[in-house]
């Protein structure tokens, strides 16, 4: 069988380089396409591109959501202060004040200065090549995390939706055993209608007519293609490493040959049958949208 995976995930991996720590967390849910949203520090802005094909590569549809964060782990020698700038500022301030007779020679002015503007020269991030080999490194394994949660999930799962698939046949062929017995119960009640009429009918004419009417009711065609889309539902899970909109299709029909047999029953046990087999398809209709 092959490797069957469910759409909904979770993956998160760090990697430290130099100083900075990089994490990087994956989160995947339900979705017809792939639906992707990439988070991450503008240092990082350049290498979107890359982090998004990696993910569509191996993830292939669903909504999809990248967070990355960069923590630093050791801080670096503070921002130089550019004494030109700060001496401006003080001077200004200075000239302001003396003619109010304020003494700005204290540490709040100080402290007032070096939070204004360009006094402070924030060093200029650059990303190298062994931060960005570090940054795609924690993302390939997160996306080897996310992937591996979502085999075993997947796993879970078409166990669930093979057992229901087992019962819809079971519960097929339980039906079609109760086949011959319709067919005399409504042969039966037919006469005894005419019969309690006091009408005289042509014997030939009759059975032409009831085969006719017998042949409506038949679910010999149903059964069978019911038959051949439960084993084609097999073969796609045994061979397709992402089946989940062939199940979806597959479930349609076989959920038109369970509602003809329905409507064809004429007998209360055969419909018991046909609703189980409904309650069991929904569930597996359910779970299959959660199948990649």
């Amino acid at each position: 069988m092959a490797d069957i995976k469910s759409m909904t995930g979770y993956g998160k991996a760090s990697v430290v380089c130099g100083n900075r720590q990089i994490s990087v967390e994956i989160k995947t849910l339900n979705g017809k396409q792939m639906d992707l949203s990439v988070k991450l520090p503008s240092i990082y802005r350049s290498k979107e591109f890359d982090i998004r094909a990696a993910v569509t590569k191996t993830l292939l549809r669903g909504k999809t959501d990248v967070f990355v964060t960069c923590e630093t782990i050791e801080s670096k020698a503070s921002a130089p202060v550019d004494k030109k700038v700060f001496e401006d500022y003080f001077r200004q301030i200075e000239a302001a004040s003396a003619p109010l007779g304020i003494n700005v020679a204290t540490d709040n002015v100080v402290t007032a200065i070096l939070r204004m503007p360009d006094v402070m020269k924030a060093p200029v991030e650059q990303l190298d090549a062994k931060e960005e080999e570090a940054l795609m490194s924690a993302v390939e394994q997160a996306i080897e995390q996310l992937d591996n949660f979502r085999k075993h999930e997947g796993a879970i799962l078409i166990a669930d939706i093979m057992k229901r698939v087992d019962n819809i046949e079971r519960l097929s062929v339980e039906a079609a055993s109760y086949d011959a017995e319709r067919v005399e119960t409504v042969r039966g009640r037919i006469k005894e209608n005419i019969e309690n009429l006091g009408l005289t009918v042509d014997v030939n004419r009759f059975e032409q007519e009831m085969i006719y009417y017998l042949e409506k009711l038949d679910i010999t065609e149903e059964k069978v293609r019911l038959k051949k889309h439960i084993d084609y539902f097999r073969q796609v899970v045994a061979t397709d490493e992402a089946p989940g909109r062939k199940l979806g299709f597959v479930c349609q029909e076989m959920g038109r040959e369970i509602n003809t047999t329905g409507s064809k029953a004429n007998h209360a046990e055969m419909q018991r049958l046909v609703v189980e087999m409904k309650d069991e398809l929904e569930k597996i209709k359910e779970q299959s949208l959660n199948i990649l």
